[in-house]
């Protein structure tokens, strides 16, 4: 049986049996025992965590969703929350201190102990989205005139404490970083080794003011386990581990792919349910205002061209066909250049030869899609009412070049667009699709028309 049923919780819950429902949760991993605890109300949650230990209580705690545990901080006591808090990873309750209101953080700071609120103080000073701010101050560091054998007892000693002690940070008397040792190499080592004889001096950190997605992607480039976080002065004041490197990529992948949308708000990971329809109205709602109100340019375009429909009714067909092939590709090369922006592969200087290997990859797409075109009018287009005076391999010639052009002039567009952002310092997401579909449209439509004006000789 799953030890987590929900069913047998909620039997648990209805006669109070608390001592059970704490067993229950000390026999799974407290993420599990978050995911299910968190579909109840917050006062049932609230009196579950009243039966847990401490440990386990700030485990769980930790493994809530942000809005979820500013639900239960406001139902707890103050005495419940200092001591709830002081359990938990000081990253973790950085950040909760930060969600709470400010009333709510006078009250609960005086009643902490003085080491607690001075490392939060610590660590919510550093501004929003930046290394400092999703840094731990838990990490395990060692002299370097230790020997390894010392360091190991030291190891032993701290580890309750840290979040890791794979990985140790060898630091000098005023805490200047000077290199790492792994707890593999200390236990191999020759007991008398010293600390300074086995320690990497080749140092990767982040300072406290670098991006927070910069420093997680040196943790995935590199492979580590810990990434050291330095101050102005070189001096070690935290480090972020893997697993937050990992939630950060997925907060930056959410936030990329939320603007890639034309969705505005806060792009949190975990919101969806928790966010109400009104809110996400207000993402949403300007954008599809601001590109519905350009896309009535596209609708003026094709009212201009009226006369033109009207005689070659054929056109109209394909009209569909242009404005997907130019949204496809479009997008297409966007979505590249945007991924190779933000994994630093490309960067603002290397434009002409982006855009030149576009309008490769464009031109050879533009052959392909104006042939089938040209294919399509010639087999299956002779039904079609068109003058007299024009035959339907001269039409199929002006839509297969229309198409081509717009299909190389998309793929341009869509890759300068994100370039442009980025040289501008602008998040390249943000002009990409929808925006960039409307743009190619209207474009589009001005290159359909205007190509088979000229080659018909209309």
């Amino acid at each position: 049986m799953n030890p987590f049923d929900v069913d047998v919780l909620r039997d648990l819950l209805a006669r109070a049996d608390y001592p059970a429902i704490a067993a229950l949760c000390a026999g799974s991993h407290p993420a599990t025992a978050a995911e299910v605890l968190e579909g109840f109300s917050p006062e049932q949650v609230r009196d579950i965590l009243r039966h847990l230990e401490d440990e386990l209580r700030a485990d769980v705690f930790t493994h809530f969703s942000l809005d979820f545990q500013v639900d239960l901080i406001t139902l707890l006591k103050r005495r419940e929350v200092a001591r709830l808090m002081t359990d938990m990873p000081p990253d973790d309750r950085a950040d909760l201190f930060k969600s709470l209101p400010e009333d709510r953080r006078q009250v609960i700071l005086p009643a902490m102990a003085q080491a607690e609120r001075e490392d939060i103080r610590r660590l919510t000073a550093y501004e929003e989205g930046t290394a400092g701010a999703v840094m731990t101050s838990d990490y395990a560091a060692l002299q370097p005139e230790l020997t390894a054998f010392q360091s190991i007892e030291r190891l032993r000693e701290i580890a309750p404490d840290r979040e890791t002690i794979y990985t140790a940070f060898v630091i000098d008397g005023n805490r200047k970083l000077l290199g790492h040792v792994s707890l593999k190499d200390l236990i191999v080592a020759p007991r008398d080794k010293l600390v300074r004889d086995l320690m990497e001096t080749e140092l990767i950190s982040a300072r406290v003011d670098d991006d927070q997605e910069e420093a997680a992607r040196q943790i995935q480039k590199y492979d580590l386990i810990a990434l050291p976080v330095v101050d102005s002065s070189d001096s070690l004041v935290g480090i972020i581990t893997h697993d937050d490197a990992l939630d950060i990529i997925t907060q930056e992948h959410t936030e990329d792919m939320e603007k890639f949308m034309a969705i505005a708000g806060s792009h949190d990971a975990s919101a969806y349910l928790r966010t109400g329809s009104f809110q996400h109205f207000r993402n949403r709602a300007v954008w599809v205002v601001v590109l519905a109100a350009l896309g009535m340019v596209s609708g003026y375009i094709v009212q201009r061209s009226e006369a033109m429909l009207m005689q070659f009714a054929i056109l109209v067909a394909f009209m569909p066909m242009l404005a997907a092939a130019g949204g496809n590709t479009g997008s297409q090369a966007a979505t590249l250049v945007i991924r190779a922006l933000a994994l630093k592969e490309i960067n603002g200087r290397d434009i002409f030869s982006i855009m030149f290997k576009e309008l490769q990859v464009a031109m050879m797409l533009g052959v392909v899609l104006g042939a089938l075109a040209f294919t399509r009018v010639v087999l299956f287009g002779g039904g079609s009412s068109f003058p007299a005076s024009h035959t339907i391999e001269r039409i199929g010639i002006a839509i297969a070049a229309a198409l081509a052009l717009q299909v190389v002039t998309a793929t341009l567009i869509g890759a300068l667009l994100p370039m442009g952002a980025s040289r501008l310092r602008l998040d390249p997401a943000v002009v990409a699709s929808p925006a960039l579909t409307t743009v190619v449209d209207i474009t589009g439509l001005v290159i359909y028309f205007s190509t088979i004006r000229i080659m018909l000789g209309i």
